[in-house]
């Protein structure tokens, strides 16, 4: 399944049936084009805004279903414009209109014998007013289901390209993760060595260097360094990490509607790396510490546009 991005723009424009138009799209004579646009950006929940005229009010509650069904999240705008196309010739009178216009003339004469019959120019100058109007509705319809489906693909299209950026960025906060590891026990021996040092010149400024013995003097340091493991110890965290890592992972390559879980994904990497950098007591581990914020924070923004 496709991870879709809630950022897109599309635009489609739908004509009523006719004759061949000089870009070879079918269209009728002088009637009425309805071009729908369609612009989406992120937002925590499904935000529908229409722009149309009046006229076409109407059909608002069919668009709204029609997107409600095809989008779950993010701010999305409808632009609807109808206008008319200037006329080329004459106007090519459907069957429908005639028909319609032949009952309201023998209502008409039934009522009154003595009134006239349409002439072939008022019958076109009437089929040059109404053509496509009738049908304004559908027109709206049929732009928006083809603007939405280029916006669905367009979506489709980002989704990848965040899928791919994520992807990336979780391939080095496991390269870092796995250059923390053993920094720890490197950390712990050389605060023992450091400790053994102070403790010796302690105990020399004290005068007191030859009344502890050598094994005391290592005992104390390795209580000591024990200590102070426990202290800086990130094992936990990088173990939290990792998992946080396989699942972000797993919900990228299955797809579908993710963006909330993995927002709170995220937050829980910046829960754990802000714990090991609170606990690092080494330039090593805080620049790594720093460098995993700032790739988790590029992947919050990335996440942001995520449906």
């Amino acid at each position: 399944m496709a991870v879709y991005s809630m950022t897109g723009y599309a635009s489609a424009t739908s004509h009523p049936p006719g004759t061949p138009g000089e870009d070879g799209q079918i269209r009728a004579a002088g009637t009425a084009a309805v071009t729908v646009e369609l612009r989406s950006v992120n937002s925590r929940f499904l935000d529908l805004a229409f722009r149309m005229p009046d006229e076409l009010r109407a059909v608002e509650p069919a668009l709204r279903e029609l997107l409600t069904g095809a989008l779950r999240r993010g701010k999305v705008e409808l632009r609807l414009n109808a206008a008319r196309e200037a006329d080329s010739g004459l106007p090519h009178p459907q069957p429908d209109q005639l028909n319609r216009l032949a009952g309201a003339q023998a209502t008409v004469q039934s009522w009154l014998p003595q009134a006239a019959s349409l002439s072939v120019h008022e019958v076109l100058q009437w089929c040059r007013g109404t053509a496509g109007a009738e049908r304004l509705d559908e027109l709206a319809l049929q732009a928006t289901r083809q603007a939405l489906d280029a916006l669905r693909e367009a979506r489709a299209r980002e989704g990848e390209r965040l899928v791919g950026i994520l992807l990336e960025r979780i391939e080095r906060l496991r390269q870092l993760a796995k250059q923390a590891e053993p920094l720890v026990p490197q950390v712990v021996e050389r605060q023992q060595q450091r400790f053994l040092e102070r403790w010796r010149q302690a105990l020399e400024a004290a005068g007191a260097a030859q009344s502890v013995s050598a094994e005391a003097l290592q005992e104390r340091a390795l209580n000591e360094a024990a200590a102070y493991a426990l202290r800086i110890d990130v094992a936990e965290e990088l173990g939290r990490l990792e998992a946080h890592l396989d699942e972000i992972e797993r919900l990228l390559r299955a797809g579908g509607e993710i963006g909330k879980r993995l927002d709170f994904l995220i937050q829980e990497l910046h829960r754990e790396a802000n714990t090991l950098g609170s606990k690092s007591s080494a330039l090593e581990l805080t620049q790594i510490s720093v460098e995993m914020k700032v790739l988790i924070e590029q992947m919050r923004e990335q996440v942001q546009n995520i449906e």
